[in-house]
């Protein structure tokens, strides 16, 4: 149910001090500090949950001043920490309710089992080869082969990367099902063209002359990748429906 902006922050009455404003004026103020933040952003992150504007009875998005302060936080916290959405949410949650939480650095690094720790900016370790068949429960030959049909892919200075970890026991889990490395091998280009297209949108970011707007550059990818993910289920689930009904 749409909802109409009454009053101030809670009180439920019309006041001259409540100020809402659009999304477009939204983005002129967070652009002093973001010049990199688009609406498309702004839309995005209220879908996450990070902001929740008003809406007039005609469905405009209006914005009090605790919801530009709040995308403002979000923003800043991904530009200088690196941190994923889902992190952001639960300490603004844990804010909200007076607690006092802790921000994590970019440096500190955090368990995600199975021996794979992760910073906030970056995964900070790597794993052997005996840490990856372990973690995915399979022996040397299947993961020969996975690597032949370049699922599987160790750094360059050697060990594997946590996402590694991720797939492994994905296309695991998929062998289960009887599709073997041949037949995800579609998947994996699919995934490097995804890869080339999201470089290309951040490509801005990356030579932009404000160092902060470069330092974003990695987390608006990691967005994009997310979206492109999500997207990428969507389709697969209504391609499935036209074909099983």
């Amino acid at each position: 149910m749409l909802r109409t902006p009454t009053g101030g922050a809670g009180d439920g009455t019309a006041t001259a001090d409540t100020r809402w404003v659009s999304i477009g004026t939204v983005l002129t103020r967070l652009r002093e500090e973001f010049p990199e933040v688009t609406i498309s952003k702004i839309r995005f992150l209220e879908a996450e949950g990070l902001v929740e504007p008003q809406r007039t009875p005609s469905g405009y998005r209006k914005f009090a001043p605790g919801d530009v302060e709040r995308l403002a936080q979000v923003l800043r916290m991904q530009r200088d920490h690196y941190l994923p959405l889902k992190v952001i949410r639960e300490h603004l949650d844990a804010l909200a309710r007076g607690e006092e939480p802790v921000l994590p650095s970019p440096g500190t690094q955090r368990d995600l089992g199975d021996g794979v720790w992760e910073s906030g900016a970056a995964t900070a370790a790597r794993i052997g080869r005996g840490e990856l068949l372990a973690a995915a429960q399979v022996d040397e030959e299947e993961l020969a082969e996975w690597e032949s049909y370049g699922l599987i892919v160790a750094a360059p200075e050697g060990g594997y990367d946590a996402e590694m970890v991720t797939v492994a026991k994905l296309v695991a889990d998929l062998g289960r099902f009887g599709l073997e490395p041949r037949h995800l091998r579609a998947m994996r280009a699919s995934a490097d063209r995804e890869a080339g297209l999201v470089e290309q949108l951040v490509a801005p970011l990356r030579l932009h002359r404000n160092p902060q707007t470069r330092a974003h550059a990695e987390a608006t990818a990691n967005e994009l990748a997310e979206l492109s993910v999500r997207l990428h289920a969507a389709l697969v689930q209504t391609a499935l429906r036209s074909r099983l009904h």
